[in-house]
Protein backbone atom coordinates (compact mmCIF):
# COMPACT_ATOMS: atom_id res chain seq x y z
CA UNK A 1 0.00 0.00 0.00
CA UNK A 2 1.43 3.22 -1.09
CA UNK A 3 5.36 1.94 -1.11
CA UNK A 4 5.99 4.49 -4.53
CA UNK A 5 5.04 7.41 -2.05
CA UNK A 6 6.78 5.89 0.90
CA UNK A 7 9.69 5.16 -1.34
CA UNK A 8 9.92 9.11 -2.37
CA UNK A 9 9.55 10.35 0.48
CA UNK A 10 12.35 8.64 1.59
CA UNK A 11 14.63 10.23 -0.34
CA UNK A 12 13.57 13.61 0.39
CA UNK A 13 14.07 12.80 3.99
CA UNK A 14 17.98 11.34 3.31
CA UNK A 15 18.14 14.62 1.24
CA UNK A 16 17.08 16.41 4.46
CA UNK A 17 19.28 14.23 6.73
CA UNK A 18 22.16 14.98 4.28
CA UNK A 19 22.40 18.76 5.60
CA UNK A 20 23.87 19.15 9.38
CA UNK A 21 21.90 22.69 9.37
CA UNK A 22 18.74 23.57 7.83
CA UNK A 23 18.13 27.26 6.33
CA UNK A 24 15.44 28.78 4.48
CA UNK A 25 17.08 27.50 0.97
CA UNK A 26 16.89 24.12 2.06
CA UNK A 27 13.91 24.70 3.42
CA UNK A 28 12.36 25.69 0.22
CA UNK A 29 14.47 22.83 -2.10
CA UNK A 30 12.74 20.22 0.17
CA UNK A 31 9.05 21.32 -0.50
CA UNK A 32 9.26 21.56 -3.78
CA UNK A 33 10.67 18.13 -3.86
CA UNK A 34 7.41 17.00 -1.61
CA UNK A 35 5.29 18.98 -4.00
CA UNK A 36 6.59 16.62 -7.14
CA UNK A 37 6.28 13.49 -4.60
CA UNK A 38 2.16 14.67 -4.03
CA UNK A 39 1.71 15.46 -7.40
CA UNK A 40 2.80 12.27 -8.84
CA UNK A 41 1.23 10.43 -6.21
CA UNK A 42 -2.23 12.12 -8.00
CA UNK A 43 -2.87 14.45 -5.27
CA UNK A 44 -5.11 17.48 -6.27
CA UNK A 45 -3.37 20.39 -6.84
CA UNK A 46 -4.88 22.72 -4.84
CA UNK A 47 -4.63 20.01 -1.87
CA UNK A 48 -0.65 19.72 -2.81
CA UNK A 49 -0.35 23.24 -3.09
CA UNK A 50 -1.73 24.06 0.37
CA UNK A 51 -0.33 21.58 2.37
CA UNK A 52 3.05 22.54 1.38
CA UNK A 53 2.56 25.81 1.86
CA UNK A 54 1.21 24.75 5.34
CA UNK A 55 4.49 22.82 6.43
CA UNK A 56 6.91 25.22 5.08
CA UNK A 57 5.05 27.79 6.99
CA UNK A 58 5.82 25.31 10.41
CA UNK A 59 9.26 24.30 9.34
CA UNK A 60 10.57 27.87 8.84
CA UNK A 61 9.31 28.35 12.54
CA UNK A 62 12.71 29.12 15.25
CA UNK A 63 12.45 26.13 16.93
CA UNK A 64 12.98 23.65 13.71
CA UNK A 65 15.66 26.16 12.45
CA UNK A 66 17.38 26.05 15.89
CA UNK A 67 16.86 22.69 16.52
CA UNK A 68 19.55 19.81 17.01
CA UNK A 69 17.83 17.29 14.76
CA UNK A 70 15.94 19.44 12.04
CA UNK A 71 15.31 16.89 9.87
CA UNK A 72 13.46 14.95 11.93
CA UNK A 73 11.27 18.19 13.52
CA UNK A 74 10.20 18.62 9.87
CA UNK A 75 9.42 14.74 9.23
CA UNK A 76 7.36 15.01 12.34
CA UNK A 77 5.86 18.26 11.10
CA UNK A 78 4.91 16.42 7.76
CA UNK A 79 3.20 13.67 9.64
CA UNK A 80 1.37 16.23 11.50
CA UNK A 81 0.35 17.31 8.42
CA UNK A 82 -1.00 14.49 6.42
CA UNK A 83 -2.71 13.61 9.89
CA UNK A 84 -4.43 16.83 9.45
CA UNK A 85 -5.08 16.07 5.74
CA UNK A 86 -6.25 13.03 6.08
CA UNK A 87 -9.04 14.23 8.89
CA UNK A 88 -7.34 14.70 12.22
CA UNK A 89 -8.94 11.78 13.71
CA UNK A 90 -11.27 8.51 13.29
CA UNK A 91 -14.47 9.26 12.88
CA UNK A 92 -16.68 5.91 13.44
CA UNK A 93 -20.22 4.96 12.32
CA UNK A 94 -23.39 6.91 13.90
CA UNK A 95 -25.79 4.82 15.09
CA UNK A 96 -29.80 5.64 15.11
CA UNK A 97 -31.57 6.30 18.75
CA UNK A 98 -34.34 3.47 17.86
CA UNK A 99 -32.49 0.81 15.63
CA UNK A 100 -32.32 0.22 12.76
CA UNK A 101 -29.46 2.14 11.28
CA UNK A 102 -29.50 2.62 8.29
CA UNK A 103 -26.37 2.55 6.12
CA UNK A 104 -26.79 3.28 2.68
CA UNK A 105 -23.98 2.38 -0.42
CA UNK A 106 -23.06 4.89 -3.19
CA UNK A 107 -20.60 5.05 -5.68
CA UNK A 108 -19.29 4.32 -9.74
CA UNK A 109 -19.99 0.71 -11.18
CA UNK A 110 -16.63 -0.96 -9.95
CA UNK A 111 -15.77 0.50 -7.04
CA UNK A 112 -16.03 -2.23 -5.21
CA UNK A 113 -19.65 -1.73 -3.91
CA UNK A 114 -21.00 -5.11 -3.49
CA UNK A 115 -17.86 -6.53 -1.97
CA UNK A 116 -17.60 -3.78 0.70
CA UNK A 117 -21.72 -4.24 1.83
CA UNK A 118 -20.28 -7.85 2.64
CA UNK A 119 -17.10 -6.72 4.24
CA UNK A 120 -19.34 -4.15 6.25
CA UNK A 121 -22.20 -6.50 7.50
CA UNK A 122 -19.13 -9.07 8.33
CA UNK A 123 -17.79 -6.05 10.45
CA UNK A 124 -20.40 -4.94 12.01
CA UNK A 125 -21.63 -8.83 13.07
CA UNK A 126 -18.02 -9.48 14.48
CA UNK A 127 -19.33 -6.63 17.17
CA UNK A 128 -22.56 -7.93 17.94
CA UNK A 129 -24.44 -6.44 15.61
CA UNK A 130 -27.57 -7.82 13.18
CA UNK A 131 -27.04 -6.60 9.84
CA UNK A 132 -29.61 -7.19 6.90
CA UNK A 133 -28.03 -6.26 3.43
CA UNK A 134 -30.68 -5.21 0.60
CA UNK A 135 -29.97 -6.14 -3.06
CA UNK A 136 -31.31 -2.25 -4.51
CA UNK A 137 -28.38 -3.00 -7.33
CA UNK A 138 -30.79 -4.12 -10.19
CA UNK A 139 -28.84 -2.47 -13.31
CA UNK A 140 -26.42 -4.98 -12.60
CA UNK A 141 -27.82 -8.77 -13.43
CA UNK A 142 -25.20 -10.08 -11.33
CA UNK A 143 -25.24 -8.09 -8.61
CA UNK A 144 -28.24 -9.35 -6.60
CA UNK A 145 -27.02 -12.93 -7.12
CA UNK A 146 -23.25 -11.94 -6.06
CA UNK A 147 -25.05 -9.73 -2.90
CA UNK A 148 -26.65 -13.11 -1.76
CA UNK A 149 -23.26 -15.27 -1.81
CA UNK A 150 -21.55 -12.53 0.02
CA UNK A 151 -24.10 -12.53 2.58
CA UNK A 152 -24.44 -16.32 2.84
CA UNK A 153 -20.72 -16.18 3.43
CA UNK A 154 -20.80 -13.76 5.83
CA UNK A 155 -24.60 -15.54 7.89
CA UNK A 156 -26.43 -12.77 7.51
CA UNK A 157 -30.01 -12.26 5.69
CA UNK A 158 -30.20 -10.67 2.85
CA UNK A 159 -33.32 -9.41 0.72
CA UNK A 160 -32.67 -9.27 -3.06
CA UNK A 161 -35.91 -9.46 -5.50
CA UNK A 162 -35.99 -8.76 -9.69
CA UNK A 163 -39.18 -7.84 -9.44
CA UNK A 164 -39.05 -4.61 -8.48
CA UNK A 165 -37.35 -1.01 -8.23
CA UNK A 166 -34.29 0.32 -6.29
CA UNK A 167 -36.60 2.55 -4.22
CA UNK A 168 -39.57 0.20 -3.01
CA UNK A 169 -37.11 -2.66 -2.13
CA UNK A 170 -35.05 -0.33 0.40
CA UNK A 171 -38.34 0.61 1.75
CA UNK A 172 -39.04 -2.94 2.18
CA UNK A 173 -35.66 -3.62 3.81
CA UNK A 174 -36.35 -1.29 5.49
CA UNK A 175 -39.52 -2.45 7.60
CA UNK A 176 -38.08 -6.31 6.91
CA UNK A 177 -35.37 -4.98 9.27
CA UNK A 178 -38.15 -3.73 12.30
CA UNK A 179 -39.97 -6.87 11.82
CA UNK A 180 -37.14 -8.73 12.03
CA UNK A 181 -35.17 -7.11 14.53
CA UNK A 182 -32.14 -6.48 12.80
CA UNK A 183 -30.46 -3.19 14.37
CA UNK A 184 -28.73 -2.45 10.55
CA UNK A 185 -29.54 -1.92 7.49
CA UNK A 186 -26.98 -1.70 4.61
CA UNK A 187 -28.27 -0.68 0.84
CA UNK A 188 -26.17 -1.74 -2.22
CA UNK A 189 -26.84 0.79 -4.42
CA UNK A 190 -26.13 0.76 -7.99
CA UNK A 191 -23.52 2.53 -10.18
CA UNK A 192 -22.92 3.50 -13.15
CA UNK A 193 -19.53 3.84 -15.20
CA UNK A 194 -19.87 7.20 -15.01
CA UNK A 195 -22.61 10.30 -12.98
CA UNK A 196 -25.73 10.28 -14.66
CA UNK A 197 -29.13 12.38 -14.15
CA UNK A 198 -30.83 8.97 -14.05
CA UNK A 199 -28.68 7.56 -11.45
CA UNK A 200 -28.73 10.19 -8.96
CA UNK A 201 -32.48 10.96 -8.87
CA UNK A 202 -32.32 7.06 -8.20
CA UNK A 203 -30.14 7.61 -5.35
CA UNK A 204 -31.90 10.65 -4.22
CA UNK A 205 -35.22 9.30 -4.40
CA UNK A 206 -33.84 5.91 -2.04
CA UNK A 207 -32.56 8.59 0.58
CA UNK A 208 -35.56 10.78 0.84
CA UNK A 209 -37.65 7.77 0.95
CA UNK A 210 -35.43 6.27 3.81
CA UNK A 211 -33.73 8.92 5.44
CA UNK A 212 -30.30 7.04 5.98
CA UNK A 213 -27.95 7.32 8.94
CA UNK A 214 -24.66 7.26 6.73
CA UNK A 215 -24.54 7.52 2.97
CA UNK A 216 -20.76 6.14 2.35
CA UNK A 217 -19.23 7.11 -0.99
CA UNK A 218 -17.32 3.76 -2.16
CA UNK A 219 -13.74 5.04 -3.74
CA UNK A 220 -11.81 3.08 -6.00
CA UNK A 221 -8.25 3.78 -4.10
CA UNK A 222 -6.38 2.97 -7.86
CA UNK A 223 -8.32 5.78 -9.94
CA UNK A 224 -7.07 8.47 -7.58
CA UNK A 225 -8.38 12.01 -9.20
CA UNK A 226 -10.94 10.02 -11.24
CA UNK A 227 -12.21 9.03 -7.62
CA UNK A 228 -11.95 12.64 -5.79
CA UNK A 229 -14.06 13.83 -9.11
CA UNK A 230 -16.32 11.66 -8.86
CA UNK A 231 -16.76 12.15 -5.08
CA UNK A 232 -17.06 15.79 -5.69
CA UNK A 233 -20.35 15.06 -8.17
CA UNK A 234 -21.55 12.87 -5.29
CA UNK A 235 -21.40 14.98 -2.65
CA UNK A 236 -22.70 18.14 -4.47
CA UNK A 237 -26.25 15.99 -4.77
CA UNK A 238 -26.03 13.70 -2.40
CA UNK A 239 -24.33 15.14 0.57
CA UNK A 240 -22.78 11.82 1.61
CA UNK A 241 -21.42 11.14 5.20
CA UNK A 242 -18.34 9.45 4.61
CA UNK A 243 -15.97 8.01 2.40
CA UNK A 244 -14.41 4.21 2.39
CA UNK A 245 -11.68 3.88 0.11
CA UNK A 246 -11.08 -0.43 -1.74
CA UNK A 247 -8.80 -2.04 -3.24
CA UNK A 248 -6.01 -0.43 -1.05
CA UNK A 249 -4.16 -3.55 -1.32
CA UNK A 250 -2.78 -2.87 -4.96
CA UNK A 251 -0.45 -0.46 -6.61
CA UNK A 252 -2.38 2.83 -5.22
CA UNK A 253 -0.96 5.45 -5.73
CA UNK A 254 -2.25 7.26 -2.93
CA UNK A 255 -4.12 10.39 -4.50
CA UNK A 256 -7.57 9.83 -3.19
CA UNK A 257 -6.17 8.99 -0.07
CA UNK A 258 -4.76 12.25 0.31
CA UNK A 259 -7.13 14.62 -1.08
CA UNK A 260 -10.36 13.24 -1.21
CA UNK A 261 -11.20 14.55 2.32
CA UNK A 262 -9.50 17.79 2.00
CA UNK A 263 -12.09 18.08 -1.35
CA UNK A 264 -15.46 16.69 -0.24
CA UNK A 265 -15.18 17.91 3.62
CA UNK A 266 -16.08 14.43 4.76
CA UNK A 267 -14.24 11.81 6.40
CA UNK A 268 -12.91 8.34 5.13
CA UNK A 269 -14.35 5.78 7.87
CA UNK A 270 -12.81 2.52 6.09
CA UNK A 271 -10.29 1.13 3.68
CA UNK A 272 -10.31 -2.44 2.14
CA UNK A 273 -7.16 -3.83 1.58
CA UNK A 274 -8.29 -7.39 -0.01
CA UNK A 275 -10.70 -9.38 -1.41
CA UNK A 276 -11.25 -11.36 1.49
CA UNK A 277 -14.48 -10.50 3.46
CA UNK A 278 -12.29 -9.57 6.47
CA UNK A 279 -10.18 -7.02 4.96
CA UNK A 280 -12.25 -4.23 6.10
CA UNK A 281 -10.41 -1.45 8.80
CA UNK A 282 -11.23 1.43 10.38
CA UNK A 283 -9.69 4.60 9.03
CA UNK A 284 -7.03 6.27 11.41
CA UNK A 285 -5.62 9.20 9.98
CA UNK A 286 -2.45 9.54 11.87
CA UNK A 287 -1.59 5.83 11.73
CA UNK A 288 -2.28 5.94 7.31
CA UNK A 289 0.16 9.26 8.07
CA UNK A 290 2.64 6.83 9.84
CA UNK A 291 2.46 4.36 6.99
CA UNK A 292 3.07 6.84 4.15
CA UNK A 293 6.18 7.92 6.06
CA UNK A 294 7.65 4.39 6.46
CA UNK A 295 7.01 4.61 10.11
CA UNK A 296 5.35 1.58 10.34
CA UNK A 297 1.71 0.90 11.81
CA UNK A 298 2.03 -1.07 15.44
CA UNK A 299 -1.27 -0.29 17.07
CA UNK A 300 -2.67 -1.59 13.74
CA UNK A 301 -0.93 -4.68 13.90
CA UNK A 302 -1.43 -5.31 17.30
CA UNK A 303 -5.42 -4.92 16.80
CA UNK A 304 -5.30 -7.84 13.86
CA UNK A 305 -3.24 -10.02 16.14
CA UNK A 306 -5.41 -9.50 19.18
CA UNK A 307 -8.73 -9.97 16.86
CA UNK A 308 -6.94 -13.40 14.48
CA UNK A 309 -5.34 -15.38 17.56
CA UNK A 310 -7.66 -17.24 19.57
CA UNK A 311 -6.22 -16.27 23.15
CA UNK A 312 -7.27 -19.55 24.85
CA UNK A 313 -5.20 -21.48 22.32
CA UNK A 314 -2.38 -18.61 23.05
CA UNK A 315 -2.30 -19.67 26.40
CA UNK A 316 -2.66 -23.33 25.74
CA UNK A 317 0.79 -22.91 23.04
CA UNK A 318 2.27 -20.68 26.22
CA UNK A 319 1.93 -23.35 28.62
CA UNK A 320 3.52 -25.49 25.97
CA UNK A 321 6.77 -23.87 25.53
CA UNK A 322 7.27 -23.94 29.07
CA UNK A 323 7.26 -27.02 29.49
CA UNK A 324 8.71 -27.72 26.10
CA UNK A 325 6.19 -29.41 24.18
CA UNK A 326 5.59 -27.12 20.87
CA UNK A 327 4.70 -29.63 18.61
CA UNK A 328 3.94 -29.37 14.79
CA UNK A 329 0.52 -29.67 15.57
CA UNK A 330 0.98 -26.39 18.02
CA UNK A 331 3.07 -25.01 14.49
CA UNK A 332 0.52 -25.89 12.18
CA UNK A 333 -1.93 -23.88 14.75
CA UNK A 334 0.00 -21.03 14.60
CA UNK A 335 0.66 -20.87 11.09
CA UNK A 336 -3.72 -20.31 10.55
CA UNK A 337 -3.70 -17.81 13.11
CA UNK A 338 -0.86 -15.48 11.26
CA UNK A 339 -2.80 -16.28 7.55
CA UNK A 340 -6.19 -15.07 9.28
CA UNK A 341 -4.42 -11.41 10.43
CA UNK A 342 -3.95 -11.32 6.20
CA UNK A 343 -1.04 -11.20 3.95
CA UNK A 344 2.31 -11.17 5.30
CA UNK A 345 3.90 -8.68 3.02
CA UNK A 346 1.18 -5.90 4.11
CA UNK A 347 1.83 -7.35 7.44
CA UNK A 348 5.38 -6.29 7.25
CA UNK A 349 4.83 -2.82 5.83
CA UNK A 350 3.37 -2.51 9.10
CA UNK A 351 6.67 -3.00 10.80
CA UNK A 352 8.63 0.61 11.55
CA UNK A 353 11.52 0.49 8.75
CA UNK A 354 10.09 -2.17 6.65
CA UNK A 355 8.26 0.17 4.49
CA UNK A 356 9.66 1.96 1.02
CA UNK A 357 12.96 1.02 -0.15
CA UNK A 358 13.86 -2.00 2.65
CA UNK A 359 10.87 -3.80 1.21
CA UNK A 360 12.16 -3.33 -2.20
CA UNK A 361 12.76 -6.36 -4.03
CA UNK A 362 11.65 -8.32 -1.30
CA UNK A 363 9.22 -10.59 -2.10
CA UNK A 364 7.58 -12.89 0.55
CA UNK A 365 6.30 -16.31 -1.03
CA UNK A 366 2.77 -17.02 0.21
CA UNK A 367 2.85 -20.29 -1.43
CA UNK A 368 5.93 -21.18 0.62
CA UNK A 369 3.14 -21.34 4.02
CA UNK A 370 0.79 -23.37 1.32
CA UNK A 371 3.48 -25.65 1.08
CA UNK A 372 4.30 -26.56 4.85
CA UNK A 373 0.79 -26.63 5.67
CA UNK A 374 0.91 -29.90 2.85
CA UNK A 375 3.62 -30.83 4.72
CA UNK A 376 2.21 -31.26 7.76
CA UNK A 377 -1.21 -32.10 6.63
CA UNK A 378 0.33 -35.00 5.27
CA UNK A 379 2.10 -36.53 8.50
CA UNK A 380 0.13 -38.99 10.78
CA UNK A 381 -0.56 -36.98 14.00
CA UNK A 382 1.73 -39.45 16.06
CA UNK A 383 4.38 -37.94 13.69
CA UNK A 384 2.79 -34.30 14.05
CA UNK A 385 3.15 -34.92 17.80
CA UNK A 386 7.14 -36.18 17.64
CA UNK A 387 9.00 -35.46 14.51
CA UNK A 388 11.63 -36.77 15.66
CA UNK A 389 10.18 -40.21 15.05
CA UNK A 390 9.99 -39.24 10.79
CA UNK A 391 12.97 -41.14 9.32
CA UNK A 392 13.92 -41.38 5.73
CA UNK A 393 10.89 -43.67 4.91
CA UNK A 394 8.51 -41.90 6.29
CA UNK A 395 9.74 -38.30 4.81
CA UNK A 396 9.59 -39.83 1.47
CA UNK A 397 5.98 -40.72 1.74
CA UNK A 398 5.10 -36.83 3.50
CA UNK A 399 6.47 -35.65 0.12
CA UNK A 400 4.69 -38.01 -2.15
CA UNK A 401 1.82 -37.15 -0.26
CA UNK A 402 2.26 -33.17 0.05
CA UNK A 403 3.26 -32.82 -3.19
CA UNK A 404 6.80 -31.56 -2.69
CA UNK A 405 10.14 -33.11 -2.35
CA UNK A 406 12.09 -34.86 0.43
CA UNK A 407 14.52 -31.80 0.27
CA UNK A 408 11.87 -29.44 1.30
CA UNK A 409 9.83 -31.97 3.82
CA UNK A 410 13.85 -32.11 5.52
CA UNK A 411 14.19 -28.04 5.43
CA UNK A 412 10.75 -27.73 7.57
CA UNK A 413 11.90 -30.12 9.72
CA UNK A 414 15.22 -28.71 10.30
CA UNK A 415 13.86 -25.07 11.28
CA UNK A 416 11.58 -26.60 13.36
CA UNK A 417 14.43 -28.63 15.41
CA UNK A 418 16.43 -25.50 15.71
CA UNK A 419 13.39 -23.04 16.35
CA UNK A 420 12.55 -26.40 19.30
CA UNK A 421 16.01 -25.36 20.40
CA UNK A 422 15.92 -21.73 21.05
CA UNK A 423 12.81 -22.32 22.94
CA UNK A 424 14.72 -24.39 25.16
CA UNK A 425 17.73 -22.12 25.29
CA UNK A 426 14.79 -19.08 26.44
CA UNK A 427 13.76 -21.28 29.01
CA UNK A 428 16.75 -21.43 30.86
CA UNK A 429 16.46 -17.89 31.23
CA UNK A 430 12.85 -17.87 31.75
CA UNK A 431 9.66 -17.02 29.65
CA UNK A 432 9.23 -13.70 30.30
CA UNK A 433 9.14 -11.64 27.31
CA UNK A 434 8.24 -14.52 25.18
CA UNK A 435 5.16 -13.85 22.87
CA UNK A 436 2.29 -16.31 23.36
CA UNK A 437 2.77 -17.81 20.27
CA UNK A 438 4.75 -16.78 16.78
Amino acid sequence: MFQDLTEKFESVFKNLRGHGKLTEKNIADTMREIRRVLLEADVNFKVAKDFVTSVQERALGHEVLKSVTPAQQVIKILHAELTTLMGGSEVGIKTASAPPTVIMLVGLQGSGKTTLAGKLAKHLKNRGRNPLLVAADLQRPAAVEQLRIVAEQVGVNVLAEFDSTPVKICSQGLQQARRASNDTVIFDTAGRLHIDEALMQELSEIKKRTQPHEIFFVADGMTGQDAVNAAQEFVRRLDFTGIVLTKLDGDARGGAALSIRAVTGKPIKFISTGEKLDTLEKFYPDRMASRILGMGDVVSLVERAQHAVDEEKARKIEKKLRRQEFSLEDFYDQLQQIKNMGPIEELMQMIPGMGGKAMKGLTVDEHALVRIEAIINSMTPAERRRPTMIDGSRRKRVARGSGTNVQEVNKLLKQFQMMQKMVKRMSKFGMKGLPMGF
